[in-house]
């Protein structure tokens, strides 16, 4: 298992974008242009969760992260993730609600002294894949010290050796700013990606999406991509994306992103509608 949650360097963001192919409103350079967003041609749903049956999470499909609970979770984050507690991951209304609550499960086994509960659902030993297009319909929680995600990591267990792609991440206290990034053995834990301004991310459902090629990474919003992250050939340092990952969806509060916590703020959430899983067949 890696040995930190996504994070990123806001400067180390700004001093990428051009080179990277995304990021900001700027174009990237002609020879790096970012190919059209949507479901590419071709492409059939190949895994998919419509959260279209009330109660916990469909356990066929998602299983929780909690093993950093007692150790305290990476990047100095706050919460507790709590597995299968409705109060925090349930299916209400055709959506899955992850629900972060200002309160101490000090009663838990594995309770490592924390204030926030929240949830963290991942397909590890469900469903992984290799290649693809994902899409993640969500609407994201505001406040300061949210840091909701939606990522991959690979099921290798090494990071970031084995790779990770954020498809969303955002904090609450911006919360019109949504980014995208791409941690690789070689780019370490800042990443490289981009970001897009999305005023109404709190309000609104928005369809996040990765185009995964073994020629490139592309992470797109509302069927228009905006970043790349293109396959150097140079070796598993820079591309260990030719096997397979898993996707993560989790509600962190506070750390190193989060920052300060606004304690009125609770409870929080974030809704998810669907997540879509497609793959071109053959390869």
């Amino acid at each position: 298992m890696k040995t930190l949650q996504p994070w990123f360097s806001a400067a180390l963001l700004g001093a990428c974008m051009s080179a990277c192919g995304g990021g900001g409103d700027s174009a990237p350079p002609p020879n790096l242009a970012v190919p059209s967003g949507g479901l590419p041609a071709g492409y059939t749903l190949a895994w998919a969760d419509e959260f279209d049956t009330e109660g916990l999470p469909d356990p066929a499909k998602w299983a929780y992260d909690t093993e950093r609970n007692k150790a305290g979770w990476y990047n100095n984050e706050l919460q507790y993730y709590a597995a299968a507690r409705p109060e925090n991951s349930q299916v209400s209304g055709g959506r899955l609600i992850i629900t972060a609550r200002k309160e101490a499960l000090s009663s838990a086994a594995d309770y490592g002294g924390q204030q926030y509960t929240s949830a963290r659902l991942i397909t590890r030993g469900k469903a992984s894949w290799t290649y693809g297009f994902i899409e993640v319909k969500a609407k994201l929680p505001c406040g300061a010290g949210t840091w909701p995600a939606i990522w991959t990591l690979g099921t290798g267990g090494a990071w970031p050796d084995d790779g990770e792609i954020d498809l969303m991440e955002q904090v609450g206290s911006n919360p019109a700013r949504v980014f995208g990034t791409v941690h690789t053995k070689l780019s370490g834990g800042p990443g490289t990606g981009g970001e897009r301004n999305v005023p109404d991310a709190c309000s609104a459902f928005h369809r996040y999406q990765l185009t995964w090629t073994p020629e490139r990474l592309v992470i797109g919003l509302d069927d228009v991509n905006y970043y790349q992250y293109l396959n150097p050939k140079t070796g598993a340092a820079a591309w260990p994306f030719d096997n397979p990952q898993y996707l993560l969806l989790n509600l962190a509060i506070g750390g190193t992103l989060g920052g300060a916590v606004d304690n009125a703020i609770f409870p929080v959430q974030m809704e998810v509608d669907y997540v879509r899983v497609y793959q071109k067949p053959g390869g």
